[in-house]
């Protein structure tokens, strides 16, 4: 299947303790998704929308920065892949930057808020409390 490669934002892979890119996982970013592709003959790819995307954290340890790398983990509203870290890649904080934008204009294309994203984790399973929301029904001393 021939790809679309005109929509893509980044496309990079990780480095090696080198700064070398030796490897067979690619990172790709268009305007909607964020892919990992694993694999030489078996591929397996992970997308999550850009929209869903809740907060991304930034990690330099010495030896990536020493060849300007860096890792950048995404926490996300997705069932299948909560998190993910775009390991060792280079220039991080550009990326970072470029994310930002897409995430921000993914949300307004969707208008979708904050608030919106954890309404969901909002919500307390174990609550003590004698109100039964979902039935409307109120067990209160009789």
């Amino acid at each position: 299947m021939k790809e679309d490669k005109s929509k893509y934002v980044w496309t990079g892979k990780p480095r090696n303790f080198l700064g070398m890119a030796i490897n067979f996982t690619r990172y790709i970013i268009t305007t909607e998704k964020i892919i990992t592709r694993k694999g030489f003959l078996n591929i397996k790819e992970d997308e999550i929308l850009i929209y869903r995307i809740l907060d991304k954290r930034m990690e330099l340890p010495l030896g990536q920065r020493i060849f300007g790398c860096g890792t950048i983990y995404l926490r996300a509203k997705d069932s299948d892949t909560p998190e993910k870290a775009l390991k060792k890649i280079r220039h991080p904080r550009l990326l970072t930057q470029t994310l930002d934008e897409l995430i921000e204009n993914a949300k307004l294309k969707y208008r979708v808020s904050g608030r919106d994203m954890y309404a969901a984790a909002a919500i307390d399973d174990d609550s003590d409390d004698d109100t039964d929301f979902a039935c409307g029904v109120i067990d209160g001393p009789d």
